[in-house]
């Protein structure tokens, strides 16, 4: 019997989290999973076959921490999927800029090294638009995630400066087709693709996470969605074990929002056949 590690946190109440369907068919597979706190200073890394980064979601607060935790493990006997290189390309949402070089169509941005206040009108004006979206380049489950309107952008002012007096961000158009269509997700392990969803938000929101009131449906992609998933996973430094790529519908076809390669949630439950799909591409990735 083989061991895997899932990397995930200790307090996940506020969380919907499906890693738990990959146990059987693991165990099936000749894996035993292990559900460890990726905080857990006592763990000895070496115990296990491999690490599987999957639900450690606060890691956007401990970003030091989190890198230092994945360089001991990537120093021990275990392998680490997704591994640290492809960590430290995904961490920063800077890697969209790599991607729109190799021609992937992303969400218009504007990058920032520091917030100022008297900048935030040239923002709209930028983009010819009323309303506009600011998040930190570190970020993840939607965490100070703005969505501004140029009438009334100065009443959130103190919760900007509270957000970015550090740290660099993005600033892009507000997407609507988020609010009237959804966001598009297409899953990938081991380079195969597995399955797709559309998230729409709950009325009045603009965010598709579950824990925000956001709505899933597994759906069948169009051709074209999927020929810019697939083109957007051939840019990637490399293969990942797993990949969750997000787009919005854009002009005459789709733009990406996010490659998602870190801890994605994976939605298992929305495919009753995605949880043998994963762990079959996994056991082959191992050899």
């Amino acid at each position: 019997m083989k061991h895997c590690a899932i990397l995930s946190m200790a307090n996940l109440e506020e969380f919907e989290v499906y890693d738990e369907l990959l146990d059987t068919p693991f165990l099936e597979a000749g894996w035993q999973t292990h559900t460890l706190d990726w905080h857990d200073k006592s763990i000895d890394w070496n115990a296990y076959d491999v690490v599987l980064i999957r639900s450690p979601w606060d890691y956007q607060q401990y970003e030091q921490e989190f890198i230092a935790v994945l360089e001991t493990i990537e120093a021990s006997t275990a392998i680490l999927e997704n591994d640290l290189a492809t960590v430290r390309w995904n961490i920063n949402k800077k890697y969209l800029q790599q991607l729109e070089q190799d021609q992937v169509t992303i969400v218009p941005t504007l990058w920032q090294q520091h917030f100022s206040a008297s900048e935030l009108a040239s923002y709209f004006e930028h983009f010819d638009t009323e309303q506009i979206v600011i998040k930190p380049c570190v970020s993840a489950n939607a965490d100070n995630t703005f969505w501004l309107h140029k009438h009334n952008f100065q009443d959130s002012l103190n919760a900007l400066e509270r957000a970015f007096t550090r740290g660099d961000f993005m600033v892009q158009p507000f997407m609507e087709h988020v609010i009237g269509e959804g966001e598009f997700s297409c899953f990938y392990f081991n380079g195969q693709y597995s399955h797709s969803i559309l998230k729409t938000p709950k009325q009045d929101d603009f965010r598709v996470q579950e824990e925000h009131g956001g709505r899933l449906a597994l759906i069948e992609p169009e051709a074209t969605l999927l020929a810019h998933a697939e083109h957007a996973l051939q840019q990637l430094p490399s293969i990942p074990m797993y990949a969750r790529l997000d787009f919005v519908r854009y002009q005459d076809g789709f733009a990406m929002m996010e490659a998602e390669l870190i801890e994605p949630s994976l939605y298992f439950n929305m495919d009753p056949t995605s949880p043998q799909r994963f762990v079959d591409c996994f056991v082959k990735r191992m050899g």
